[in-house]
């Protein structure tokens, strides 16, 4: 399986638009810190990766 999120990726939640920074990767999912500091385990369909 080839990984489109890496550690270090800005990504926004697509069901709330909050926007957060990939820290670790384990299997399907991501942990990532949230703008307003608040850390969670998410899978990759429900991230979208922020283009720079």
């Amino acid at each position: 399986m080839i990984r489109m999120l890496e550690i270090g990726d800005s990504v926004i939640f697509i069901r709330d638009g909050a926007r957060g920074i990939i820290l670790e990767v384990k299997e399907n999912l991501y942990h990532i810190i949230w703008e307003d500091h608040f850390a969670s385990w998410e899978r990759e369909e429900l991230l979208e990766k922020v283009q720079q």
